[in-house]
């Protein structure tokens, strides 16, 4: 399947910082953990409508659809897309947590050396809720919250 074009960039990112802990810790003994976010949304985040996160680029889209008084909102998709999503202020609290974790705990978050265990582990641990909701019920939920009365498109 690949990478989208579009994601490229913060995947190669991604897997770049992970590389970067894992061989800095096996080369200088370092501790070094990759924290990877799932979908974040909260205090500060971007409300453009071609650029942003999914949740603040729902609100805006109902919100201004509500002002405007339209009578439909065209939702990306077909809305059975499920995603993931933290509250920024969660992951916050999260990496704090890592950060205060006693040696002993923190070691087994480190992963492992295929010539140590057989098989590679890299140093990550993903930050979320385990909990997934579908864009069209997320949809959906902005969509009352707001307090918007037109219509939902799925663009399919």
């Amino acid at each position: 399947m690949g990478v989208s074009r579009s994601n490229r960039p913060y995947s190669l990112a991604k897997i770049a910082g992970i590389e970067m802990c894992w061989s800095y810790n096996r080369q200088y003994g370092t501790k070094y953990l990759a924290v990877m976010p799932t979908n974040l949304y909260g205090p500060g985040d971007n409300y453009h409508l071609d650029n942003s996160h999914v949740i603040p680029a729902l609100i805006r889209k109902f919100h201004e659809a509500m002002r405007a008084n339209v009578k439909e909102v065209v939702v990306w998709g077909t809305g059975t897309l499920k995603r993931e999503f933290l509250y920024s202020e969660d992951m916050s609290d999260a990496r704090v947590y890592l950060m205060n974790l006693q040696n002993n705990s923190f070691d087994g978050l480190l992963g492992s050396d295929e010539s140590v265990s057989g098989k590679f582990e890299p140093p990550l641990v993903n930050i979320g809720v385990g909990e997934y909701i579908n864009i069209g019920e997320l949809a959906t939920l902005v969509k009352q919250v707001v307090g918007y009365t037109g219509e939902i498109i799925s663009e399919s």
